[in-house]
């Protein structure tokens, strides 16, 4: 089975989480994550964190520290995802892989049907 390294955000605003909900017709489409996306070979950790959000939402972040990283099996792909803190800088919102966003208190994060992969992080939060 096929192993892809993503990297996500956990990123923050004045205390609040952002999520965002995947459009249906996406892999994983309906679940809400922590945006970022797959590492690219001539990319660091970081370096493809800022990308992918940027293309993704059309945001800016500054980029804390690794929070750590989970390995979760699917029924095609293994997705092995690596979390930063982030601070919300500025975002226009444009979304192409989302069809919905929300700044979320962490305790309420349980009642969003959140992706897999990301649930690990919950405990950390």
């Amino acid at each position: 089975m096929k192993t892809v390294k993503v990297v996500c955000g956990i990123i923050q605003k004045d205390g609040k989480i952002f999520i965002a909900r995947r459009k249906p017709e996406k892999s994983m489409g309906g679940y809400w994550e922590f945006p970022g996306g797959k590492i690219e070979k001539s990319e660091d950790e970081e370096q493809a964190l800022k990308r992918e959000l940027k293309e993704e939402l059309g945001m800016a972040v500054l980029v804390g520290k690794r929070i750590g990283q989970n390995t979760h099996k699917y029924e095609t792909i293994t997705i092995e995802l690596i979390a930063y803190e982030c601070e919300f800088i500025s975002a226009s919102f444009q979304l192409t892989d989302h069809d919905e966003y929300n700044f979320v208190n962490p305790e309420n994060l349980i009642n969003f049907n959140i992706a897999p992969a990301d649930m690990f992080f919950l405990d950390i939060l």
